[in-house]
């Protein structure tokens, strides 16, 4: 993945012939996007597992598990402070490095509170790889291209939730949950080479970098836009459902009616698949529609395809939770990249900011709908979760697309 710094005519269009097309950089961008995120839903997939390997509630493991998500948000925080001093590529490559480390020590955690920590670890790393990625793409992507580079970075996120869940059902099946966490180790340092040879390391134009004073002025700046305010309350809305719906109809699916194995219900998460396929249009679709339309509708549908998790049919329950894993990634992309637009400056910490919003609603989500799955089991989980995508909904019929942004370079990592 290259980036086409500023120029004189002839350099440009000497590096223009040796430059790969555009499809390839947004493939680049995707494979990026799923090693750095790998590890963060996937082991979702083997929550029963861990309930019975440690002993513990339904509620109790999937509050553990999703403790990384305390680590993405205050990752992403910290980055927004001070991403002014992190090198994009640097950061990166040594964000996924570190991160096989404790990837590894799962596999020796001795009780719940240290696998809690080894997963809040995990996402203070997993979210300064995702958010210097997001801030690298925002200075780089011409306005007209950011859409679909936002796009094809969720793709590789919904790549993650789909064959990342794939593998870890797999692998607990085959080697057990210790050869799982050794697995997904060499993964994460997979995406740190992987990094390390595909970014650019061509420094931002001079004017994305300018110092704007202190570090809490920029976050202040976007904290006061009311549109930026919007768009971090809806991808806190967005995890928080996306979270509840996904972390608790495992229990339901290894339960009766459906009394699904390990290696069933990791074959469950092609409900995934579909979104592999829509989401790369969720750039065209902010184009055509804007942002408040794309994201407006897709949760709307989210919402009709959690009504169908209700029933005692597995193909409808299949299908329904395949529409809200289209609806809510389409949302997501289009949220991410209507954020980077907004921001007129400064883009790493409004990317750090919805970040750490976003997680932030993956957190209360699993700890929050934890309570509700044990006192109202999965209808209440449904209701929930449906409720807040509406308001998620609502709220995206208040955004208004900002004015052409300054373009930088074309979709180009």
């Amino acid at each position: 993945m290259t980036a086409i710094p500023s120029s004189p005519a002839t350099d440009v269009n000497r590096r223009a012939r040796f430059a790969p097309p555009a499809w390839f950089n947004l493939f680049m961008i995707g494979v990026m996007a799923f090693l750095t995120v790998v590890d963060l839903f996937a082991t979702q997939a083997i929550l029963p597992a861990l309930a019975a390997r440690y002993a513990v509630s339904p509620a109790a493991m999937a509050g553990a598990v999703n403790a990384s998500t305390l680590g993405m948000a205050a990752s992403g925080l910290l980055v927004a402070l001070f991403n002014r001093s992190i090198p994009r590529r640097a950061g990166i490559v040594v964000s996924l490095a570190v991160l096989a480390a404790p990837t590894a020590l799962l596999s020796y955690a001795p009780d719940l509170t240290s696998f809690s920590i080894l997963r809040v670890m995990q996402g203070l790393c997993m979210s300064a790889a995702f958010t210097l990625t997001l801030a690298h793409l925002g200075e780089r992507c011409a306005a007209s291209a950011s859409p679909a580079a936002f796009a094809a970075y969720v793709t590789g996120n919904v790549a993650s939730n789909l064959i990342g869940r794939l593998i870890a059902a797999g692998a607990v099946s085959a080697w057990g949950i210790d050869g799982n966490f050794f697995l997904f180790s060499a993964l994460n340092l997979a995406g740190a080479v992987l990094a390390a040879a595909f970014i650019s390391r061509a420094a931002p134009k001079p004017e994305l970098m300018h110092d704007q004073g202190p570090p809490w002025v920029a976050l202040r700046t976007h904290l006061i836009n009311p549109q930026l305010r919007i768009g971090f309350a809806i991808g806190f809305l967005i995890l928080f459902a996306f979270i509840g719906a996904y972390s608790y109809v495992n229990f339901v699916l290894v339960a009766p009616p459906f009394a699904l194995g390990m290696a069933t219900l990791g074959l469950v998460y092609f409900v995934f698949l579909p979104a592999l396929f829509t989401t790369p249009f969720a750039g065209a679709a902010a184009k055509r529609w804007g942002a408040r339309g794309a994201i407006a509708g897709s949760l709307a549908l989210s919402v009709l395809g959690l009504a169908l998790t209700l029933t005692p049919n597995l193909p409808l329950v299949l299908v329904g939770l395949a529409v809200v894993g289209a609806g809510t990634f389409f949302a997501q992309a289009g949220a991410t990249g209507f954020v980077s637009r907004a921001a007129q400056s400064d883009k790493a910490a409004a990317s750090g900011l919805y970040l750490a919003f976003y997680y932030v609603g993956g957190l209360v989500g699993a700890n929050v709908l934890g309570a509700v799955y044990t006192a109202l089991a999965w209808p209440g989980v449904v209701a929930c979760t449906g409720a807040a995508l509406f308001i998620a909904a609502a709220l995206a019929a208040l955004l208004r697309e900002p004015g052409a942004s300054q373009e930088t370079s074309h979709a180009h990592a």
